[in-house]
């Protein structure tokens, strides 16, 4: 190897050293030349991905022989190299069957990752073989439909949008900021990463759970064994693809680990979190975040472990978040950051004009993002009091600017640290694992930026936003709504009743379909979002067309089949020597077995009329009958639990 190309691989992000492998390839370091002569280094490398991300979130893989990417890496570039089709992405009601056509384009402008399969070892190198993976976007019929285009074009028009604001109306409560010296707008942006771990075909019950979450077991507490060696070698390989690991550790769901007879870890059953650095280029907070689940699943996968990345894989105990931070900085023309959220003085106020005017934008708009975060049956499973899941639109700035504290029951709290105003921030706690980050922070950013607009054009003073944002239900307001409250410091789930979390914050939705009709009654709110055409109308529509789908299929062919097997499984137990105790309470569970699955003349089982209900598109009916399914199984289960209890 000559000296310049040893030189060259061996200072790649101190990723790689000449006999290791290439975990990424950083965005914009390096031309056409460099990439190419760096993969010539790599020949385990043998294939090449252009990754896209449709609506759902769902990212694109192939394999095409490296090969071709040495032939002609300018068509990656220009969707010349790879075309999919409507069927093969979500892009409902867009990409259809007669119009199907997607062409693929490779971005340059973000790290690239190569994904090793370490059951496949190249003969040649003794290397396990792998695929480089360059994140793409898709277009269609000229134009970009995928969700990395949705956030770039999202950012770039808050960016000039906001650029444009501040130089015509100054900030005017902000003087410790002079305008004329801003250059940019950076936005910052970071996931955290909650997941359950399990042993394959290890079965733990849902009273140990909730027993050891109540006691609060698990939290934080040591690892062991084989989730200790898996956690610590997600976070290593983290960093070498250039993530920069914060921390792994114990969240608050799971139960000890048991030992086989030979003294090694045999069930385990418990819920992790592991953290990464944020990002200045939310689209590579994104790739990011779609890559931590790769690396975290395959890493789990070769210690025998099985991780779900479910909002709610265990109905009754706790969920897995994945909770998304974010905030606004201005470039100076001197190459210095300013944090926008952060106030001149830290100890006399909890945020900027800015800051708060950020977090009134979120809030208001929020029904109609709500469907964009929490889009599926088991992300609102997630949703519910109990479980550190937020219920209400409400945020919370802390009790006292000097000092800072950290209300974990609302939506979106306001980060912060009085000895370091770079780490301002608002942290969403409503995403969950499968959250389209993508779309998440695009609507996010632009929600935030109206009421960053607010803001800037009215001239108010830190003082009477914050004022706004903290009225009471019924008090007047110019830009938040009149009949509701937005800001809780104290405990929603405790101090409230759910009557008083209804009346001040509004009711959440319980179901897919009351979540769309937070997006289908707003279209004021809709609008706002749409504005830029960063998010599109005709591409929200496309994603609410996508998850109504999605929800009638799920409901239909597997809630209540799943719920179906559960209720014949729970059968007689009592013989001999039963007692009219047995009796009695296995005559209600049968009662309730009957009305939730078995017609009969003139009566319908449960079942059977939510069925119908989605087959005539009566989705208020279905979405109600829904909600009583629920309620129905959950008294089934704690009624048969009852009954069993009591036979031996």
């Amino acid at each position: 190897m000559a000296q310049g190309v040893f030189l060259f691989i061996c200072t790649l992000g101190g990723t790689i050293m000449a006999n290791e492998l290439l975990y990424y390839i950083p965005a914009g370091q390096y031309g056409k030349e460099g990439v190419l002569a760096l993969l010539e280094q790599h020949p385990e490398i043998k294939f090449v991905s252009l990754v896209g991300i449709d609506l759902a979130g769902n990212d694109t893989d192939e394999k095409i022989p490296m090969s071709a990417f040495f032939d002609d890496y300018e068509s990656f570039f220009e969707g010349r190299a790879v075309q999919t089709d409507g069927s093969s992405v979500v892009l409902t009601d867009i990409a259809t069957l007669n119009n199907a056509r997607v062409d693929m384009w490779g971005d340059p402008s973000v790290n690239w990752f190569v994904d090793y399969n370490y059951e496949n070892i190249d003969e040649a190198t003794g290397l396990p073989t792998g695929t480089l993976r360059i994140p793409a976007f898709l277009m269609h019929n000229y134009k970009y439909v995928d969700s990395r285009a949705i956030l770039k074009r999202s950012c770039g028009f808050v960016r000039d949008q906001l650029l444009s604001l501040v130089k015509e109306h100054g900030l005017k409560s902000m003087p410790h900021i002079n305008v004329d010296d801003i250059a940019d707008i950076v936005f910052t942006s970071a996931t955290e990463l909650e997941f359950w771990v399990k042993t394959p075909s290890k079965s733990v019950t849902k009273k140990e759970l909730s027993v050891s979450q109540k006691l609060q077991e698990q939290y934080w507490q040591r690892t062991h064994g084989a989730v200790r060696t898996a956690l610590e070698q997600a976070v290593e390989r983290l960093d070498q693809y250039g993530m920069h690991a914060e921390m792994g550790h114990k969240e608050v769901g799971g139960v000890k680990a048991k030992l086989d007879d030979d003294g090694n870890v045999d069930s385990v059953l418990e819920q992790l979190e592991i953290d990464w650095k944020f990002s200045t280029n939310p689209l590579q907070t994104a790739d990011n975040e779609l890559q931590a689940r790769i690396i975290v699943r395959e890493v789990f996968r070769e210690n025998g472990l099985d991780v779900t990345f479910k909002a709610k894989p265990i109905i009754g105990v706790a969920g897995s978040g994945e909770h998304t931070h974010f905030g606004v900085m201005a470039k100076l023309k001197s190459g210095k950051v300013t944090n926008l959220f952060s106030p001149e003085d830290m100890k006399k106020e909890s945020a900027s004009s800015l800051g708060i005017g950020a977090i009134m934008g979120l809030l208001k708009h929020y029904e109609a993002i709500n469907p964009f975060i929490s889009s599926t049956t088991d992300s609102l499973n997630r949703l519910k009091p109990g479980f550190e899941a937020p219920v209400c639109i409400v945020t919370s700035l802390g009790t006292n600017p000097s000092e800072p504290s950290r209300n974990r029951t609302i939506l979106c709290g306001l980060i912060r640290d009085i000895d370091n105003p770079m780490a301002t921030r608002y942290e969403l706690r409503s995403p969950n694992p499968y959250t389209n980050t993508y779309t998440a922070l695009a609507l996010m950013f632009i929600a935030a930026f109206d009421g960053m607009k607010y803001a800037i054009t009215t001239g108010k003073s830190q003082a009477e936003l914050e004022a706004e944002l903290s009225k009471a239900p019924g008090e007047d307001a110019e830009y938040l709504e009149k009949d509701r409250a937005y800001r809780s410091e104290k405990d929603v789930f405790e101090d409230y009743t759910q009557e008083e979390r209804n009346q001040m914050f509004g009711i959440p939705p319980a179901t897919v379909w009351e979540n769309i009709l937070g997006y289908k009654n707003h279209a004021d709110k809709v609008a706002t979002l749409a504005q830029g055409d960063g998010f599109t109308q005709e591409l929200m529509d496309s994603f609410i067309a996508s998850i109504l789908k999605r929800w009638k299929l799920e409901l239909a062919n597997r809630l209540i089949p799943a719920n179906l097997e559960i209720v014949k499984a729970m059968v007689a137990l009592h013989g001999d020597n039963a007692n009219s105790i047995d009796a009695t309470r296995f005559a209600e569970v049968n009662d309730l077995r009957l009305y939730l699955a078995k017609d009969k003349e003139g009566q319908k089982s449960l079942f059977t009329r939510i069925a119908e209900a989605l087959a005539t598109a009566d989705y208020d009916t279905a979405s109600k009958l829904q909600m009583e399914m629920n309620d129905k199984m959950e008294e089934l289960e704690a009624k048969y639990a009852n009954y069993s209890k009591n036979i031996f």
